[in-house]
């Protein structure tokens, strides 16, 4: 990997780098994303099967449109028990870290006849986008669908695309079973996100659309967000490690690859105060590249996006990982949770070095669908609120709106509207 001194110049490079991954570069296709939309609007189911055959060379029609609880049952029976059981461990742990999470309705009542508060209800209906093909990611069903089950959500409709057999890899299935998925169809693409948006006669519409997936998935949500509401879009994933000297170079450079494998745009990087380390954990990533099997996307993902970036001090290294506002953040110093205390934007931060990134991609139960390319200054995991509504509650009696009526009429007439101010005003002739 490349190793460079951190200054401004540096950074500020880094940052223009890393920024060109972002889905706003990627104009050319939301004509193709738009078109895909149109029809599936137009013609609904006809549309779909049409882009399954062509994108996924599958033959689907109405009668195999919706995997059937036969599938499912198959399913399980394809998977080790023992992986089961880990999926359902996870799941559990999951649910436990998000039940934290879960907030209640409340109300503020006065003496004089004001009650104030917030009424928190669960979305009607989620969709749950899983990505297909070649890769399977029971995980990721399980951090999108079980948060909702949380909140409460009584209605989930999962799409995912089929292989060109017609079916759907049975690890998904049995993760959206665990989870509580209560539709699943066989649609992948911006063709599926369409669907969910907007309905078709055997996908309902949907509140809001989540889950990961490749850059037509991506554009497709941003399209039709307004109409539906999303959970993020999803960049390139990411890691920055944090080290000083105390660190042992073998366990940061496994981490650093733990996410370039995953494709050509992500971007792994060590911000350390030791040049040794620097040096060491170079050394530990060329030998860790030539024995992976994802070798080529690794060494494409470090040629790209692969820093090691030598700081002054550690305040200085502090700074840079708050400006890179990075999905993954490893800290692996003497004192881990005081560095952690200096911490701004970070999606997911990891402590110490028995806490490896995969332990939240897995198993841990926080939420592994992260902000990504520097949204972490703004955005949050996702999360229980995430599925949830929240309506204001305002209740006055007479005598409470007596007290402040030409207060509030004053308000209203200074800001030119004269309806406002004789609503309350009428009360009170």
């Amino acid at each position: 990997m490349r190793i460079i001194t951190l200054t401004d110049e540096t950074k500020q490079n880094l940052l223009e780098n890393l920024l060109k991954r972002s889905t706003n570069d990627y104009g050319d296709y939301e004509k193709i994303v738009a078109d895909i939309i149109e029809n599936v609007k137009k013609r609904k189911e006809d549309a779909i099967f049409e882009y399954s055959l062509k994108f996924d060379k599958c033959t689907i029609t109405k009668d195999t449109f919706q995997v059937t609880k036969e599938e499912i049952k198959n399913a399980y029976k394809e998977l080790d028990e023992h992986f089961i059981q880990v999926m359902k461990n996870s799941a559990a742990n999951i649910r436990t870290y998000h039940e934290k999470q879960k907030r209640n309705s409340w109300f503020d009542a006065k003496e004089d006849g004001t009650i104030l508060g917030q009424k928190i209800t669960p979305m009607q209906r989620v969709g749950v986008y899983v990505p297909g093909g070649k890769a399977a990611y029971p995980s990721t069903t399980l951090m999108n669908v079980v948060p909702a089950k949380v909140a409460g959500v009584p209605n989930i409709i999962m799409t995912t695309p089929a292989g060109a057999d017609g079916t759907v890899n049975p690890a998904t299935l049995v993760a959206a079973d665990i989870a509580g998925v209560d539709r699943i169809y066989k649609v992948g693409g911006a063709q599926a996100i369409a669907a969910l948006a907007y309905g078709t006669e055997l996908i309902p519409k949907v509140d809001k659309i989540v889950g990961p997936g490749n850059i037509f998935v991506a554009l497709a949500k941003r399209a039709v967000y307004g109409h539906v509401s999303i959970d993020s879009i999803a960049g390139p994933s990411e890691i920055l490690v944090l080290a000083d000297e105390s660190a042992t170079p073998k366990y940061v450079a496994a981490d650093l690859l733990s996410q370039a494998e995953h494709d050509e745009l992500a971007s792994a990087i060590l911000i350390t105060t030791s040049k040794e380390l620097a040096q060491k954990v170079s050394e530990e990533v060329d030998r860790f590249v030539k024995v992976l099997e994802r070798r080529e996307i690794i060494q494409k993902s470090l040629d790209n996006y692969g820093y090691i970036l030598v700081a002054p001090d550690m305040e200085t290294a502090i700074e840079a990982a708050n400006e890179i506002a990075s999905e993954h953040l490893e800290i692996l110093t003497k004192n881990p949770f005081d560095t952690m205390t200096k911490i701004r934007n970070a999606g997911a931060i990891f402590l110490g070095e028995y806490s490896s990134e995969p332990l939240g991609d897995y198993y841990a139960g926080p939420n592994h669908v992260l902000p990504t390319n520097g949204t972490a200054k703004f955005f949050s995991p996702l999360n229980v609120d995430d599925y949830v509504k929240k309506s204001s509650i305002i209740s006055y009696s007479r005598e409470a709106l007596e007290k402040v009526h030409e207060e509030i009429e004053l308000f209203a007439q200074k800001e030119g509207l004269t309806a406002h101010a004789n609503s309350i005003h009428v009360r009170f002739e």
